[in-house]
């Protein structure tokens, strides 16, 4: 009767968010982010002593600090998959607005820490990495402004995504940070060819790209050092990549052994950019076969859920968020098996490092958030309500 009077009472969600968050999420990709995170334990366990020892701290002092990085970036990664698109959405814009500040302001407040490239701000008991925390937030402030762009009378937000990704890429190149921005670069292009960009603009862009790597050639001594060792026939066995050469090919299948590896004591960047290299040496291929395999399966995972993604602002995000995770894995492994120039790239998960550890957190949560299942309705039933 009441209802008769008052009207229908409005039915609410009262799920508990934990199960609900457990029912919808793509579990697999969970359990293989997971697994990369337990590899980069294992690697540090095997990469880091070595440092400890030369910076005159505590044998496992690295491998704890890795112990906390992971814990920080399973926690941050949970909680935010548990967000909506909407606030996700909202995250992102208030994240990219302080990440674009602090970006802006390193060449004032940054420091190089002796590598020769401002990149991070000393905050005494760690460094952080603005770039890193930029990219999600980045690539799910772009897709929004694609997905509005769509909509009639909307603002013009592929206009807007190329001003501010100049200016992002111009600020990454004066550090100089050219691998962070060839992903930026690359994120945006992605997810432009997926809300429809016309050829002529991509092709311009690879032109554009291309036209820069050739004046970063002729204006940067630490840039074309680096092209022109990639580009040698012989590898010097001195450098970064003659060590890591020479360590993938000792590795074998099935590796040296646990803890006996050399190469973690001639490499000043074992625990990170070259982890890959650590692996294949104690452990061999099969253990770098595995991990590759788990990098893919999240790719193929999350692009086929979201294949089936109807919002395109969640398929646009989440597009531009695997292709970024994917990339950035692909160019640190291509790098240590002389596939590509060195870059200065973390493996994600698995190298050690706060910022791309947590970042890495926020950027996958990200993703499970965008990719949970979620009711639709089936494209019939839109069709008959757009009908009626």
């Amino acid at each position: 009767m009441t209802e008769m009077v008052y009207g229908g009472v409005p039915v609410r969600d009262v799920e508990p968010i934990l199960p609900k968050w457990w029912r919808t999420v793509d579990k697999i990709t969970l359990t293989c982010v997971l697994g990369l995170m337990g590899i980069g334990m294992l690697l540090g366990l095997a990469a880091s002593p070595p440092l400890a020892e030369k910076n005159g701290f505590p044998y496992f002092h690295y491998v704890l600090r890795q112990g906390i990085f992971v814990g920080g970036a399973m926690v941050t990664m949970i909680i935010v998959s548990m967000l909506s698109p909407r606030e996700i959405r909202r995250l992102a814009v208030l994240g990219f607005l302080m990440a674009f500040v602090a970006l802006l302001l390193l060449p004032v407040f940054g420091t190089d820490y002796g590598k020769g490239a401002v990149r991070w701000y000393s905050l005494g008991f760690a460094a952080l990495q603005p770039s890193e925390f930029l990219k999600p937030v980045y690539v799910v402030v772009m897709a929004w402004l694609f997905a509005a762009s769509q909509e009639i009378n909307g603002p013009p937000g592929k206009s807007w995504s190329i001003f501010l990704t100049l200016i992002i890429v111009g600020a990454l190149v004066m550090q100089p940070d050219f691998g962070q921005a060839c992903l930026i670069l690359f994120g945006w292009g992605v997810m432009y060819f997926v809300a429809g960009a016309p050829m002529t603009l991509l092709v311009a862009m690879a032109g554009f790209v291309c036209i820069g790597g050739f004046i970063a050639y002729n204006a940067s001594e630490h840039f074309a050092r680096r092209i022109d060792g990639f580009l040698t026939a012989d590898v010097d066995p001195t450098t970064q990549l003659g060590y890591a050469t020479n360590a993938i090919r000792e590795g074998g299948f099935f590796g040296v052994g646990v803890g006996e590896g050399q190469v973690k004591w001639s490499l000043p960047d074992a625990h990170t950019d070259f982890i890959i290299a650590v692996a294949a040496e104690e452990y061999g291929l099969v253990l770098v076969l595995c991990i590759i395999a788990l990098y893919a399966t999240i790719v193929a995972r999350s692009l086929l859920r979201l294949m089936r993604e109807r919002d395109p602002f969640i398929r646009l995000a989440g597009t531009g968020l695997v292709a970024m995770f994917g990339i950035q894995a692909m160019i640190n492994l291509g790098v240590a098996v002389r596939l590509l120039p060195a870059k200065g790239m973390t493996l994600p998960f698995v190298s050690y490092g706060g910022s791309s550890l947590i970042a890495g957190g926020i950027a996958v949560g990200m993703l499970l958030a965008l990719t949970r299942s979620r009711a639709q309705g089936e494209f019939g039933d839109i069709l008959r309500g757009h009908i009626r």
